[in-house]
């Protein structure tokens, strides 16, 4: 009998995974071949895809094995269970108004909006009709994030007063934004350059980990000017509600990010690369235990929509990271500090 029960619950699995259709919103993102490929591993059906550009609808529903649909009859198609919007994010809005009629659940690749009043605009969108919301910040679910945020919740550092952070790669050296994914280089497309970009990232593992900002101020620079108008690097300052100040760094310009975020307070400090290091009161510097990543951004959408429990992130924390981007990019542009309460 046990063989005979591992049989059906493998079919009811398989079975499962096909009954899953995603229908993609928009294939711009250059997360999307990633995404896709996740998707066809775990053997999820395509319930269709759409997006303006009619050439690259077809190459990626031939690809998914699908059809190419319109966003309109696949937010009726009663067999869709779940939309990913992979669109430029000028268009998050206006796709998401057509969407959230369904009530089913709704991946959209960070940021969120194109700029805060957008992405406040589409939260409401999905607080009000009750939408499963998720959105690409994977870092969330690394076993080292994790246990940094477990230690500053259990207050190992005692009062936190420094933290350092940065998302950086060489994107722009290598010319990652030359062709098929462009429009991130466009500011006009993105609402943000490289600081917007890959800073999201970490500023949400901020936000997460040590609370809400009351202030922000940042510089913006062109780097290698390799894409006119879009900043290819930039820094934050942040002063947190609890009294820490931290700082952000993210680039499309660097060789390598070999430490992700530093942590000081007054009992313990830390830094989080490849490990994560943790010192007590006595200054000892050790490899700390960390436990299991867990799925995190599309994994945990695709989790969630199989019926497995999934951490995600809410609306609310979206809408709220871009608000604190959003405001960083209006600092550095004015040159001056930005409130957040």
């Amino acid at each position: 009998m046990t063989g005979v029960r591992a049989k059906n619950s493998i079919a009811f699995s398989q079975t499962l995974r096909m009954a899953t259709k995603l229908a993609w919103i928009g294939t711009a993102h250059i997360h999307t071949p990633g995404f896709a490929g996740e998707a066809l591993k775990r053997g999820l059906g395509c319930a269709g895809v759409w997006d303006h550009d009619a050439a690259r609808a077809k190459k990626n529903a031939e690809n998914l094995g699908g059809q190419v649909r319109s966003v309109q009859d696949m937010a009726r198609d009663a067999e869709v269970s779940g939309f990913v919007v992979c669109s430029e994010t000028v268009h998050h809005l206006e796709i998401v108004g057509q969407l959230v009629g369904a009530g089913k659940p709704v991946y959209i690749e960070k940021p969120m909006g194109f700029n805060a009043k957008q992405s406040r605009e589409i939260q409401k969108l999905l607080d009000d009709h009750r939408i499963v919301f998720q959105t690409g910040y994977f870092s969330r679910g690394l076993a080292t994030v994790r246990a940094l945020k477990q230690k500053v919740d259990a207050g190992f550092f005692g009062q936190i007063t420094r933290i350092r952070a940065s998302n950086c790669h060489s994107g722009a050296l290598g010319g990652w934004f030359d062709s098929d994914w462009r429009w991130m280089a466009d500011r006009k497309q993105s609402g943000v350059g490289a600081f917007g970009d890959l800073g999201t990232h970490v500023l949400d593992l901020l936000l997460w980990i040590f609370g809400p900002v009351t202030a922000v101020t940042g510089a913006l620079a062109m780097g290698t000017k390799r894409y006119p108008g879009c900043d290819e690097l930039g820094e934050a300052i942040l002063r947190f509600k609890d009294g820490a100040i931290g700082t952000l760094a993210a680039s499309w310009d660097d060789l390598a990010d070999p430490t992700r975020m530093i942590v000081t307070g007054t009992k313990g400090y830390a830094t989080l690369g490849g490990d994560l290091m943790l010192a007590g009161a006595n200054g000892e510097f050790s490899k700390a235990d960390v436990g299991e990543s867990v799925p995190a951004g599309f994994n945990a959408f695709l989790d969630y929509l199989g019926g497995t429990p999934a951490e995600l992130v809410k609306a609310q924390e979206a809408a709220y990271c871009d608000t604190v981007m959003d405001a960083i990019y209006t600092s550095a542009e004015a040159e001056k500090w930005v409130s957040l309460e």
